[in-house]
């Protein structure tokens, strides 16, 4: 698909980093854009954080724990993209460092916080800027209803007033975001794990993306 498109639409971005809250499917339409463009995947690997189950249980106890191991294993990913920039690597990742600092605001107290902030501001440091984020939104019943869907028995407790405060987090970063072009996704009346049209119009859509800042927000395919 990308390929039949080159020569009507700017190049391709070469680092696309898929964002969003717990539940609106960033990990497969990371996979599904990796797969279309021939890129490979730089994926957040929550499963093998061993706080994260803890957390869900008690947040107040194992946040401070959760968010620094999330954060440095995502320096070092990103670290080690840097490092291969050599062979020119192509990459769809389903996080974006920086996201980090809005989960730390709203699960950690304020010493917790400002302990984090300093560890944070030293390691993001040079870590390599993407050339474009797509930030997926939906409501809090709409992601309900994807992480019953999906199974995964940490999930199952999660809160529609913890999904709330993640929404409203990601809206208010994203709302200053200025670092690379920014696409915002509404995936409240698509699927675009499942619908190919939904799909296939999104792509269009970032094939037309050159800078700043674009609001995708379709009626189902």
């Amino acid at each position: 698909m990308a390929e039949r498109q080159q020569g009507q639409h700017p190049p391709l971005p070469r680092f696309i980093v898929v964002e969003g809250p717990i539940g609106v499917g960033k990990t497969t339409l990371t996979h599904k854009l990796a797969q279309t463009f021939g890129y490979d995947t730089l994926l957040e690997g929550a499963d093998e954080n061993p706080f994260l189950d803890r957390f869900y249980k008690n947040s107040k106890q194992w946040a401070l724990q959760t968010q620094l191991y999330f954060l440095f294993q995502r320096r070092d990913q990103l670290n080690a993209l840097r490092q291969n920039d050599l062979f020119e690597p192509v990459r769809v990742a389903d996080f974006l460092i920086q996201k980090d600092k809005l989960f730390a605001s709203i699960t950690l107290d304020d010493d917790e916080f400002a302990l984090y902030e300093k560890i944070y501001q030293h390691l993001i440091q040079d870590t390599p800027k993407p050339d474009l984020v797509i930030c997926l939104q939906a409501p809090v019943d709409i992601l309900q209803q994807r992480i019953a869907k999906r199974g995964i028995s940490s999930e199952q407790g999660i809160t529609d007033a913890y999904l709330h405060r993640l929404s409203e987090a990601y809206n208010r970063f994203f709302l200053y975001y200025d670092e690379a072009p920014l696409l915002m996704v509404n995936t409240a009346e698509i699927n675009l794990a499942e619908s190919a049209r939904d799909y296939e119009n999104l792509v269009q859509y970032i094939l037309t993306i050159r800078s700043g800042r674009h609001f995708f927000n379709p009626a189902a395919g």
